[in-house]
């Protein structure tokens, strides 16, 4: 509810200050982004740990863990950045943006996709 609150107060003033003032309208984006992202850090801590219990519970690797942990983190980081990005009207570094996320996490992703080739291969008879 405060997390909704704060985006619809935060919406109309943006909405009145985009005509008269959009460098305080950017600003305001901006920092209800961060007021956002900041309540929600504590929820996705529990998260990561959670995900992280039941790795080891399930005993899988935890690099494998942390490794898709950090993709998603990515992909969140770089949609994030994208949006603020196209809301300031700069749909072309947006694009670009999004794209060294998924770059980004393509070259994180390679280790894991390794030992996924090389398990089915194993599993292929000879």
């Amino acid at each position: 509810m405060q997390i909704t609150g704060i985006g619809l107060i935060a919406t109309f003033l943006i909405l009145i200050l985009k005509e008269q003032i959009p460098s305080l309208a950017f600003a305001i984006t901006l920092v209800v982004g961060a007021i956002i992202f900041i309540f929600l850090i504590d929820q996705i801590q529990e998260i990561f740990q959670l995900l992280k219990k039941l790795a080891s519970d399930a005993n899988i690797n935890i690099v494998y863990v942390e490794t898709i942990l950090k993709i998603i983190g990515i992909a969140y980081i770089a949609e994030f950045g994208a949006q603020i990005t196209r809301d300031a009207g700069q749909s072309a570094i947006a694009a670009k943006i999004e794209l060294a996320g998924k770059i980004i996490i393509i070259s994180i992703a390679i280790p894991i996709l390794k030992v996924i080739i090389e398990t089915v291969l194993r599993l292929l008879p000879a």
